[in-house]
């Protein structure tokens, strides 16, 4: 995993929004970049939902947040309108970005094993640097004591 203190990887994805997205244009802001396995599940929507509801919060903070999966656009439009969601979802469908923050792992399930993302967040300072990271994150709570990271820490 990419480690605090480290230039963030950078990249260019395409986005919900119809756009790109490159990391590097976003320097001057702090980014919240939250990896998550798949649109339109439970764990998932419920992560996506508390971003959402959050979003106003992390605005006031100079934070942008970008969701990523390897989900398409095309699925990743329909999220964003179900759930109204009011940030940019990325699309990393060879999971090339996953790979370079090291959260495209092996993962096991039902005695099943295959690869996938395993659910983490980075906060990325205005300069480009990881501030902060969570493996192997548990959704509850987790976009709160983000947002108190960040007011704690980046201001």
């Amino acid at each position: 995993m990419t480690a605090v203190g480290q230039l963030a990887p950078d990249f260019t994805l395409d986005a919900s929004n119809g756009q790109k997205v490159s990391l590097h244009e976003l320097r001057g802001k702090n980014v919240v970049l939250y990896f998550y396995p798949k649109d339109m599940t439970p764990g998932c929507t419920t992560e996506a939902c508390d971003f959402r509801d959050y979003h106003p919060e992390f605005a006031k903070q100079n934070t942008v947040v970008l969701g990523v999966s390897p989900d398409d656009v095309k699925k990743h439009d329909k999220f964003v309108a179900k759930y109204e969601l009011p940030f940019t979802l990325l699309a990393d469908v060879d999971h090339a970005v996953a790979e370079s923050y090291g959260v495209w792992v092996l993962k096991k399930m039902y005695g099943r094993e295959y690869m996938g993302i395993e659910r983490s967040t980075f906060i990325i300072d205005q300069e480009g640097k990881i501030a902060h990271a969570w493996p192997k994150v548990k959704v509850k709570g987790h976009v709160q004591e983000v947002l108190q990271f960040i007011k704690e820490n980046l201001v």
